[in-house]
């Protein structure tokens, strides 16, 4: 891989494992200074092992720092910005990958698990979207290195907006993710700052932990757990470079070879219900245009290119 990065600055978030540190890996062997900030923590987001981040910033070398603290909160954001900065001269790229997972039925959900996902995987985001974009705006207006720009890079989920059983918590956080991806891209436009969310594919300890419902789940859970997180990472680096600089607001799959525009929600179809007796006939009329009540899993269960 050239090294179309070089000289620049990159914010990894859950980058120790998995998917993170695919992209962390590719962002540093295309020529970027990279912080991972991974506190280790299970997939559920209990405990922590700073040697996750730790390692893997020993084992990259030259132009890689870790920062251990969890990033869900305003302040800790904050200081994962301000380190980066202060550590590596700047911050060009910022990828929010971090995410929890507490399953459970909306009938049976605690509400305590329903805000730990929030935090983690919605509000931490913002949170570093928040300390990160001042930097960025700065550095466009300094033009640092010799034209600034920023890459802000969201990893979201098809269960944002297909669903799946059990992920109340899960799928609202990366919906509210993919929101925060069109906000962003609109309102850092101007000082060329791009944002896109990224709907993966891959074996993770997402996939690892999915309990299929029925065998169309099963297929996907079959599947899925042989994507590798490297294509996923391919993406990010071509969001992140130069060659990105047009690409803005976008929620773009990738699962293996495949790359995927995934649309946002827009109207498809539209009846006029005269009168509220009307309202059942527009509906009616609007039938054929539905979504079907399939989940992620169903509905990606074929093969997929490798």
């Amino acid at each position: 891989m050239s090294e179309t990065l070089s000289g620049r600055v990159a914010l990894v978030t859950g980058g120790g494992r998995g998917i993170g540190r695919a992209i962390a890996g590719a962002l540093h062997q295309a020529g970027a200074a990279v912080v991972i900030a991974d506190n280790g923590t299970s997939i559920a987001g209990t405990g922590a092992d700073p040697t996750v981040a730790e390692a893997l910033a020993k084992t990259l070398g030259d132009r890689a720092a870790a920062f251990t603290e969890s990033i869900a909160s305003p302040s800790a954001a904050q200081a994962a910005v301000d380190f980066t900065v202060s550590r590596l001269g700047g911050l060009d790229i910022l990828v929010n990958n971090a995410a929890i997972l507490r399953d459970a039925f909306v009938f049976k959900a605690d509400p305590g698990d329903w805000e730990a996902v929030l935090r983690t995987n919605l509000f931490a985001p913002f949170y570093l979207t928040a300390a990160a974009t001042p930097v960025m705006r700065d550095q466009a207006k300094a033009k640092r290195g010799g034209g600034a720009w920023g890459r802000i890079v969201n990893l979201v989920s098809t269960a944002g907006f297909y669903g799946n059983y059990g992920q109340a918590a899960y799928a609202a956080a990366k919906a509210g993710l993919t929101g925060l991806t069109r906000v962003t891209a609109l309102d850092m436009a101007r000082s060329h700052v791009t944002c896109n969310a990224i709907a993966p594919f891959a074996a993770t300890r997402v996939t690892e932990s999915i309990k299929p419902q029925n065998p169309a789940q099963q297929a996907y859970k079959d599947t899925a757990m042989k994507i590798p997180a490297l294509p996923v990472a391919d993406l990010a680096v071509y969001l992140a470079s130069d060659a990105g600089a047009k690409i803005t607001g976008q929620l773009i799959g990738v699962r293996g070879r495949e790359v995927l525009i995934l649309s946002q929600p827009r109207p498809v179809a539209a009846a006029v219900a005269a009168t509220p007796d009307g309202i059942g006939a527009a509906l009616a009329a609007l039938a054929p245009h539905f979504v079907s009540l399939e989940t992620d899993l169903e509905a990606f269960a074929n093969r997929p290119v490798l």
